[in-house]
């Protein structure tokens, strides 16, 4: 018995001794570094971003009273939400004619694109700052002995940079134009209905957009730190210290042959 529960002892206490070989190894003063501390942001900024873009969903409406008395007032409800293929979301519109009773109606435009890129953005800067920072964190001496990984990181930064820029930019102006295609007044202009004299339309609830404007403004402020964070990555690679060595090197030669003419001078 006693063999059992020491065995069943040393195999629990194994996987903690790995974690905490593993947390020891970690070296969290490289976060208070400006290298580690602006990955941190990257990451937080970046859930951020995908998140309030990819969970935002709204409503909008509008209301349709027909002049024959036979026929109530009708409200429209129309939901959406991201990806925002609005062309693909349904509403039915109430039809005066005693005849008929509605016709099933669709939203205007295609805004996935910018939506979709932008999510996806956010969804690989997470993943790319998770992974730089275990390399800085844990593998931090390979990280600085092996210069093809600085290299790589600062290619990747300067991607990031531009991407975000792009994704926000485009991001925006759909934001923009999904703005116009649902707010009320846009529902009530599609709606034939609306055009008769059968019917008095009237604007209901307009969507609230408070959290997809959030996401625009995550995205630049994930583009400020990519771009700013490109200086740091950038001295770490060996492009800074054969600028600095060349600095040197010029400012060495002016001074060695200034002392050579002044030897020279006091020759005579």
């Amino acid at each position: 018995m006693s063999s059992t529960e020491g065995s069943s002892r040393a195999a629990d206490k194994s996987p903690r001794q790995q974690v905490d070989r593993l947390l020891v190894g970690l070296r969290w003063r490289r976060l208070e570094e400006p290298l580690g501390f602006i990955k941190v942001l990257q990451w937080l900024f970046a859930i951020f971003a995908f998140g309030s873009c990819g969970s935002y969903s709204g409503e909008t409406g509008a209301t349709v009273r027909c002049n024959n008395e036979a026929k109530d007032v009708s409200s429209i409800i129309v939901l959406f939400g991201y990806p925002f293929r609005l062309n693909r979301v349904q509403y039915e519109m109430p039809l005066c004619d005693e005849d008929s009773t509605s016709k099933t109606m669709h939203l205007m435009g295609d805004f996935s694109a910018p939506a979709e890129f932008f999510v996806t953005l956010g969804i690989f800067s997470f993943f790319y700052t998770m992974a730089a920072l275990v390399l800085y964190l844990r593998f931090h001496s390979l990280y600085t002995e092996n210069k093809r990984f600085s290299l790589v990181d600062f290619c990747v930064t300067v991607s990031f940079t531009f991407f975000w820029l792009v994704a926000a930019a485009a991001w925006g102006k759909g934001l923009t134009d999904i703005k116009g295609a649902t707010r009320p007044s846009s529902l009530t202009a599609a709606m034939s209905v609306c055009h008769g004299e059968e019917a008095v339309c009237s604007a209901g609830a307009t969507p609230s957009m408070g959290l997809a404007n959030i996401s625009v403004l995550f995205g630049f402020i994930n583009f400020f730190l990519w771009a700013g964070n490109c200086w740091f990555v950038f001295k770490e690679t060996p492009w800074h210290g054969q600028g600095q060595d060349q600095g040197q090197d010029q400012g060495q030669g002016p001074s060695q042959e200034s002392a050579a003419e002044q030897g020279a001078v006091e020759k005579q």
